[in-house]
């Protein structure tokens, strides 16, 4: 590939987080029964008028202002004609010649990736498969006129991995904006590609080819690698490429032909006669803009200033707006946010993937954190102690604080009470007594490691160090 360069653009299409459709009260929840979520509207019969969906247009603006378009002072819908079984007016409510946002950007790596234009339209149904003998297709029209918007890009994007890391970035904001849940795998962000090659040094592009079927930002990545050489082997063997679309068959790991689109596609598009244009004033853009507020790059930034986080730490806890919002809740009631970050992105993120649950759902609140590190360093209780009360906390929740309190689980200070333990863990490990005699310093923490079995973790660490040593001192 030394040789070509690759040129890609993206088409992102992204389902906006609105309970009911763009143009029905219809639910948009993901997993229902077949056609059990559909109206005459959505359905597409004869005589029905649909109605815009307000926050379906707020979701799609929030998404426009924080990818620095430029929303349109003046936007309608518009009819794409095209035929598909899943298609049920046999058009799709789409915009075209006015779309909602035009001319925004996104950086990444240090390069510009421009955004061409964002519009709203509804998505298609959905076509069901059979497998088994006399296998049949049946349409779902569930998903039929949800709210979706596609920002489609400049051909900006240089490689595979740029484009990943695009992908990302706009999954990102997304969900942190909560415009989009962003779900790949229920089909709430899709991705079509754009890709060509060319000699280095021309400023002509080549011939390109639009891919589909890629589930996965690991197949968007996949799919233009492989088409990328699949290209370039076609130019050095000096045959002709033809501008094509082209499936991504995950299985195979190959692209393979779709249809030929040797010229543009008519959609016979024309102004949607039944959807009245909209208009999105200052005062609105002001409104949504005040809604965007701070993005996950500048909080992250913000994040390694004012905490004086890593960089590593920072993109961690940023990455989702609730986790952002839990750190900032603790760290305004402690003065050591690093060991809060190491709680919330260890013990709290383990026991949040483990038993499903959203942080902003935790059972171990903001407060509680503060309490139980606050409790740590004050030598009231030990991390071990800790792990223990976050866990059943996660399984019964009640407030790890609560626990710690109930059980009586606070650090022993009494060195009475440690002495006498050290003791009978001395009597019952002569060998490591004699190791330790010998010069084997990994003697001492067996020993503290069975005195803390047996005091359930609740030995105060140093009391117990120094304690310990002593005796052993003390053994002829």
């Amino acid at each position: 590939m030394e040789e070509h360069e690759i040129v890609i653009g993206l088409e992102v299409h992204a389902e906006l987080l609105t309970e009911s459709k763009m143009f029905c009260g219809c639910s948009t929840k993901f997993g229902s029964a077949p056609n059990t979520q559909i109206c005459p509207v959505c359905a597409g019969l004869p005589g029905t008028l649909p109605v815009i969906n307000g926050k379906a247009v707020e979701l799609a603006l929030k998404a426009a202002i924080a990818l620095k378009c430029r929303p349109a002072s003046f936007s309608r819908f518009a009819r794409k004609h095209y035929f598909y079984p899943d298609l049920p007016k046999n058009f799709q409510i789409s915009q075209f010649e006015e779309p909602l946002a035009e001319g925004g950007y996104l950086s990444i790596e240090g390069r510009t990736i421009r955004i061409k234009r964002i519009h709203m339209e509804e998505d298609a149904g959905k076509l069901l498969h059979s497998e088994d003998e006399g296998s049949f297709s049946s349409v779902d029209l569930n998903r039929s006129c949800v709210p979706l918007i596609e920002i489609v890009t400049e051909p900006d994007i240089r490689s595979s991995f740029e484009a990943e890391k695009f992908l990302a970035s706009i999954k990102r904001i997304l969900e942190y904006l909560e415009v989009s849940d962003c779900n790949m795998e229920e089909g709430s962000l899709r991705c079509d590609a754009n890709i060509s090659v060319r000699k280095k040094g021309d400023e002509a592009f080549g011939v390109k080819t639009e891919i589909k079927n890629m589930n996965s930002f690991k197949a968007v990545r996949k799919a233009l690698d492989y088409e990328a050489r699949r290209q370039i082997s076609q130019l050095k063997k000096g045959e002709k490429l033809r501008q094509e679309t082209r499936l991504w068959n995950d299985g195979l790991q190959i692209t393979e032909g779709m249809r030929s689109k040797e010229e543009a596609h008519d959609y016979r598009y024309f102004p949607e006669p039944d959807l009245v244009p909209f208009t999105v004033d200052s005062s609105w853009t002001e409104r949504i803009t005040a809604m965007v507020g701070e993005l996950p790059v500048q909080r992250k930034e913000r994040f390694i200033k004012d905490y004086s986080l890593s960089d590593y730490d920072a993109e961690v806890l940023t990455a989702g707006k609730d986790t952002a919002d839990y750190f900032e809740k603790c760290a305004a009631g402690y003065p050591n946010p690093k060991l809060l970050a190491n709680w919330i992105m260890g013990d709290i993120a383990a026991l949040l993937k483990s038993h499903k649950t959203d942080i902003c759902d935790s059972p171990v609140g903001p407060e509680s954190l503060v309490r139980i590190a606050s409790m740590i360093e004050e030598g009231k209780i030990t991390g071990s102690i800790v792990k223990k009360a976050l866990q059943e906390s996660f399984d019964t929740g009640i407030a790890p604080e609560k626990i710690i309190a109930e059980k009586n689980l606070a650090q022993i200070h009494n060195e009475d009470r440690i002495n006498a333990v050290i003791k009978e863990t001395v009597e019952e490990n002569p060998k490591a007594v004699q190791d330790y005699k010998n010069g084997k310093e990994q003697a001492v923490s067996f020993l503290i490691g069975q005195i803390m079995r047996k005091t359930s973790g609740q030995a105060n660490p140093a009391i117990l160090k120094k304690n310990l040593l002593e005796y052993l001192k003390e053994i002829k």
